[in-house]
C-alpha cells in the first residue's frame, strides 16, 4: 500500500510499507510517523523460493502490496541502502513458514542486485549489531554474517555492543583490512587491540557524489563491552577528532551511522550538525513509516529497526534542494533468495556440522529438578493413548523437519543449537544447551527425536524408575513423582510460548490462538 505524499523539508516523499505479513518477533503496535492508509493488497500467483539461480515455485502464497516499490522515483544519483540490528537473524527461521516471514540476507541481496540491476549507484551501510548473544555459535554466526555483508558489497559496517562482546581475535580477524583489500568497518571511538586497526571514517564515492561516513558505539552500549582488547572513547571525543578531516574532504555528503540510543543520536546529530543522513539502530522495533526531522539540525533521521526485517533506501535526486526520498523496505517473499547467500547459509550450517557439541562448547547440564531426560518411549507403556495423540502431531517429527525440511531444502539444520532448541527433546529452549539425557545427534540419541513428552512434562528420570521398580519409593513419594510429572493446563500456554514465541510463531500469541491449537495436541493421564 503506498502512503500519502508527504515532504522532507518541502521535498516530495515517497513511502510504502507492507503491514498484512508475520513478523519474526516483531511486535503488531504500529511505528510512530504518518499511519497507512488502508490496505490494498493482492496475491502473487508465484512467489519463488530460490534455491539456486532457477528458482522453484513455493507451495505458499503471499501477500504483496499491490503497487511497486519505488514508485514514481527517476533514477537516483546515489541510493542508500541502510540497515543495522540484525541481531544474529541471517535468515528467518521458517517455522511458520518464509511466506509469512520478514528479513534475510538472501532477501537483501536480491533487493540490492535489483537496484544495481537499474543501473542506481547503490552504498550499502550497515550500524551494527550482526549478533545477539556471546560464545562459538555467534563468533561463528559473525564471521558468516561479515563475510556475507562485504560479498553483498557493503562500504561501511559500524560496531555494535554485541558485536564488540564477542572474542577480540574473532572480531578482528572479521574486521581487519587484509593485504588485498580495506576494511568496510568504521568506528570514530572503538577499535579492536589498536586504535589505527579500524578506520574512524570512510570516503566512498558513487556516481558523482563524494560521501563521508563515520560511525559511533554509544555511551550505554559501550557499558556492555569488557573485553580489555576495545579501546573505546566517548562519542565526542571520537567525533572531535573525525570531523575536521571530514570537513575538510568537501563531502556532497555526510551520513553518522549511529550504534546508540535515539535519545544520544540525537543530541549528537544536534552537536555535531554537519550531517544530511543520521542512521541510528536506536528507537522502533520497525523503521518509522517517514523519515524524521532533528530540531536544529539539515538531518534526516533514519531508524533501522530491529532483526533487519526491512532496510531503509534514500534516494538522492540533483535539483534546487537535492532532493532526497525515503522508502521503507521489507524483506519479505517478493523478494527472491539470492543463490550466493544461500550457499553462504549452507556454509554456515556446515561450520556447525564440522565444530559438533564439543567444538561449540556446549555440554549437557543437570536439569534444576535434577532429573535426566528417558525420552519418548519411555511414556508410551503406561501412556499409549498419549503417545498416539503425540504421534499425530507435528511435535513428532520436529527433527525430521530440520533433516529435511520443506523449504531451502538443501540446507539442514540439524546441527544447529538454536533450531535443536526447540526441535529435538531435552534443550533449554531459549537458551540453546542441553539438558543430561537429552539429544546429542541423531545416532548418538535416537530416542531423543522429535519435540517429545517431557519438554513439556519435564525429565522423567525419577518417575520412570519409581514405576518400573527400579528404586523403591513410598506411596507418597510415588504420587509426589506423578504430580510433579503433570502440567496443568494453567501453565500449558506458558510452557508452549518458549518455543511459539514472537520470532518462530507470532500467531501463536495473539489472543485466542492457545485455545485454537490446544485442541490438537490434548492428551490426558493414563490409559
Amino acid at each position: 500500500m503506498l502512503s500519502t505524499n508527504t515532504c522532507w523539508r518541502g521535498i516530495p516523499l515517497l513511502c510504502v510499507c507492507l503491514a498484512a505479513c508475520s513478523n519474526r518477533g516483531q511486535p503488531t503496535a504500529q511505528p510512530t510517523g504518518t499511519a497507512p492508509p488502508a490496505e490494498v493488497l493482492q496475491v502473487s500467483p508465484n512467489v519463488q523460493q530460490a534455491t539456486n539461480e532457477t528458482a522453484a515455485p513455493a507451495t505458499q502464497e503471499t501477500v504483496v502490496p499491490e503497487r511497486e516499490l519505488f514508485e514514481g522515483w527517476a533514477q537516483p544519483k546515489v541510493a542508500f541502502v541502510l540497515s543495522g540490528q540484525q541481531k544474529g537473524y541471517i535468515e528467518p527461521c521458517g517455522c511458520s513458514g518464509l511466506a509469512n516471514q520478514k528479513g534475510g540476507l538472501a532477501r537483501r541481496h536480491t533487493l540490492i542486485r535489483q537496484l544495481r540491476k537499474r543501473g542506481w549507484p547503490v552504498v550499502a551501510l550497515d550500524a551494527g549489531n550482526q549478533v545477539r548473544r556471546f560464545g562459538r555459535q555467534p563468533e561463528a554466526k559473525f564471521q558468516v554474517a561479515v563475510d556475507s555483508l562485504k560479498r553483498i558489497g557493503y562500504q561501511a559496517i559500524a560496531f555494535g555492543d554485541s558485536d564488540l562482546r564477542l572474542s577480540a581475535g574473532v572480531v578482528a580477524s572479521a574486521t581487519m583490512p587484509s593485504d588485498t583489500e580495506p576494511s568496510p568497518f568504521v568506528c570514530a571511538n572503538a577499535a579492536v587491540f589498536d586504535r589505527s586497526a579500524t578506520p574512524q571514517y570512510q570516503i566512498v564515492e558513487a556516481g558523482d557524489k563524494k560521501i563521508g561516513v563515520t560511525a559511533i558505539l554509544g555511551s550505554e552500549e559501550q557499558k556492555q563491552v569488557v573485553s580489555g582488547e576495545i579501546i573505546l572513547q566517548t562519542p565526542e571525543a571520537g567525533l572531535d577528532e573525525v570531523m575536521p578531516t571530514l570537513r575538510a574532504a568537501d563531502c556532497d555528503l555526510l551520513v553518522l551511522l549511529a550504534h546508540a540510543s535515539i535519545d544520544e543520536t540525537k543530541e549528537l546529530a544536534r552537536k555535531y550538525s554537519d550531517f544530511d543522513l543520521v542512521v541510528t539502530t536506536g528507537g522502533r522495533p520497525e523503521p518509522s513509516y517517514q523519515p524524521e526531522e532533528i530540531d536544529g539540525t539539515k538531518a534526516m533521521l533514519i531508524q533501522t529497526g530491529k532483526k533487519a526485517m526491512y532496510t531503509v533506501v534514500v534516494g538522492v535526486f540533483d535539483d534546487e534542494q537535492q532532493t532526497l526520498r525515503y522508502q521503507r523496505v521489507p524483506l519479505d517473499a517478493r523478494f527472491d533468495d539470492s543463490a550466493e547467500m544461500l550457499r553462504q547459509l549452507a556454509s554456515y550450517q556446515d561450520h556447525l556440522n564440522r565444530l559438533g557439541l564439543e567444538g561449540l562448547e556446549l555440554k549437557p547440564i543437570l536439569h534444576a529438578s535434577g532429573n535426566k531426560y528417558v525420552g519418548t518411549d519411555e511414556c508410551k507403556e503406561c501412556h499409549q493413548k498419549a503417545f498416539a495423540v503425540w504421534e499425530g502431531t507435528p511435535h513428532a517429527s520436529a527433527t525430521d523437519s530440520l533433516v529435511h525440511p520443506n523449504e531451502r531444502s538443501e540446507i539442514q539444520r540439524h546441527f544447529d543449537p538454536e533450531c535443536l532448541s526447540c526441535h529435538v527433546t531435552g534443550w533449554n529452549p531459549q537458551r540453546f544447551f542441553p539438558y543430561s539425557g537429552g539429544y546429542l545427534g541423531l545416532e548418538a540419541t535416537p530416542t531423543m527425536i522429535g519435540n517429545g513428552c517431557e519438554n513439556c512434562h519435564g525429565p522423567g528420570s525419577a518417575h520412570v524408575a519409581a514405576e518400573s521398580g527400579d528404586i523403591e519409593v513410598s506411596d507418597d513419594k510415588l504420587t509426589e513423582l506423578r504430580e510433579a510429572m503433570r502440567l496443568p493446563l494453567s501453565k500449558a500456554e506458558e510452557n508452549c510460548q518458549q518455543c511459539h514465541d514472537l520470532d518462530n510463531d507470532p500467531k501463536f500469541l495473539k489472543e485466542g490462538a492457545f485455545d485454537k491449537y490446544w485442541p490438537k495436541v490434548e492428551h490426558k493421564g493414563m490409559d
